[in-house]
């Protein structure tokens, strides 16, 4: 009976499923749309060609060529060559530039003659990612320029070449960038907005589907399909969500590892489990959700928050470890970042499953979630009362 129930349960879910196309934009298109679009607009992997402005107030050999130096730059484009501080401030202001450098006047000959020249760099830091590489590529052309001074004064005086190098750069830094030496913003960031996204959309569809049985009183109706057991029930509405939203997982990390080629330097197979474990982590933590506030508005809106906030305190954007205590305990409560850590492990480091054995037992816990509050959600099924 209980083999009868279930199906029944599952015939009954999947015609709900069929009837609405709010489930079809939920589960499928939403993820899709959203995975498309960020794999898109982050394709170069790191913004270039920041547009920029140069006010030389100099004309000097060195000032043009200080100039051409920040034209040669890969992220900078100069777009402008202004002739005053005010007229640089108003294209800031316009949006049409995000940074300008400005060469102050008799720059070359107070450089020749050791007064020390002072060189200025604004970058508009309101757009953070362009203004950083614009106050970057500013400084890395001010910081060259000064060495070459220095090094024009030292050779004047008699010193070998030999001997300035070694007075500039006494000590040689060799940089190497781990697992992602392209410094590409999309490896990092695709992946989290995407599957973000897509738990976001779990937690958001699955309380639907469970308190709107309440909201239109078909719970009774539900609870009677599955024999009066509320665990199969629920098991007979969530099994045909979770195939769709496996399908959808699976094909977003073919489109990571796949299509875009992104680095995976651990195993495909444990990526594939950890997408798998974090889709059915989603929908239990959104039933817990639902049975602890099984009205459809309060769900909802619980789901949505913490969904969005998701963003914020599971790490993507800001390290956990420099959040204040209280905000980084929330951080561990989001199926999600579980997954982010095993994709740090296993697609960007290639470590052994050893290092991401308590991620995936997190994400196992979260399945027992709706055990706890099972009664409460089985009561109001028999007794369902709309609260608008």
């Amino acid at each position: 009976m209980k083999q009868s129930g279930f199906i029944a349960g599952v015939r009954r879910e999947i015609a709900r499923m069929a009837s609405r196309r709010m489930y079809l934009f939920g589960m499928v298109l939403v993820p899709i749309f959203v995975s498309v679009f960020f794999l898109s607009i982050l394709s170069p992997g790191l913004p270039e060609r920041v547009p920029s402005a140069v006010v030389d107030m100099d004309h000097s050999q060195m000032s043009r060529s200080l100039t051409r130096s920040l034209k040669a730059l890969q992220t900078l484009d100069v777009r402008e060559e202004l002739e005053s501080y005010d007229d640089a401030l108003r294209s800031v202001r316009k949006g049409s530039v995000f940074g300008f450098f400005v060469i102050p006047a008799n720059f070359e000959r107070d450089a020749l003659s050791g007064r020390q020249p002072t060189l200025e760099y604004y970058s508009n830091m309101t757009y953070f990612v362009p203004g950083t590489l614009a106050f970057k590529g500013f400084k890395t052309v001010a910081v060259t320029t000064a060495g070459g001074v220095v090094k024009q004064t030292l050779s004047s005086v008699g010193l070998s070449p030999q001997q300035t190098a070694g007075l500039l750069q006494p000590v040689v830094v060799d940089e190497f960038a781990l697992n992602n030496p392209w410094m590409s913003y999309s490896i990092y960031l695709c992946p989290s907005f995407m599957m973000c996204t897509f738990v976001l959309m779990i937690m958001l569809m699955t309380a639907f589907s469970i308190t709107t049985e309440i909201k239109y009183g078909t719970s009774v109706q539900w609870l009677a399909t599955a024999r009066g057991h509320m665990g199969l029930a629920l098991i007979s509405k969530l099994l045909p969500q979770t195939v769709v939203y496996s399908s959808v997982g699976l094909f977003m990390l073919w489109l990571l590892f796949g299509f875009s080629h992104m680095p995976l330097h651990g195993s495909l197979g444990w990526m594939i489990a950890a997408t798998l474990l974090t889709v059915a982590a989603s929908q239990t933590f959104a039933t817990f959700i639902a049975c602890v506030v099984p009205n459809t508005r309060l769900s909802l809106t619980i789901c949505a928050l913490f969904g969005i906030l998701s963003f914020s305190f599971t790490g993507f954007s800001f390290p956990v470890q420099s959040m204040y205590g209280f905000l980084g305990v929330f951080s561990w409560l989001a199926p999600i970042r579980y997954w982010f850590l095993i994709y740090i492990n296993e697609a960007l480091n290639g470590v052994a499953l050893y290092y991401s054995r308590y991620y995936f037992v997190a994400l196992l816990l979260f399945l027992v979630g709706p055990v706890l509050m099972m009664w409460n959600l089985k009561r109001m099924c028999l007794k369902p009362v709309y609260v608008p």
